[in-house]
């Protein structure tokens, strides 16, 4: 038998956003930090653990189910869609052309030149 679970309303909208704002792949972001983080080369035979913080949590959170969500997933999930939001609504000057600001962006999972 299958139980259904009700989540609070609250998490289901927060849900909704990380995963509109969070717009790169998990498999895209993993790869992504582990070239930000030292180089592919320097990691261990399990190179999840040395992922940079906050890219880390968030890519844990993408592999999870809405109903296996703990309540420090909710926190990252809350703070990374105000981080992403604060950064795009703060686009310098370069825009895009910006590496440093667009690099920021990828490290929390948000590509700016991928259509929403």
């Amino acid at each position: 038998m299958v139980r259904e679970q009700r989540l609070d309303p609250e998490v289901e909208v927060l849900w909704e956003d990380f995963h509109a704002e969070v717009n790169v792949p998990s498999e895209q972001l993993r790869q992504w930090l582990l070239t930000r983080g030292s180089g592919e080369e320097a990691f261990g035979p399990d190179p999840d653990l040395n992922l940079p913080e906050p890219g880390r949590q968030i890519l844990a959170v993408l592999r999870k189910r809405k109903v296996d969500l703990t309540p420090e997933d909710i926190e990252v999930m809350r703070e990374a869609v105000e981080r992403i939001r604060s950064l795009t609504a703060e686009k310098p000057r370069r825009g895009n052309a910006d590496d440093e600001w667009r690099h920021s962006l990828l490290d929390l999972g948000h590509d700016v030149l991928v259509e929403r």
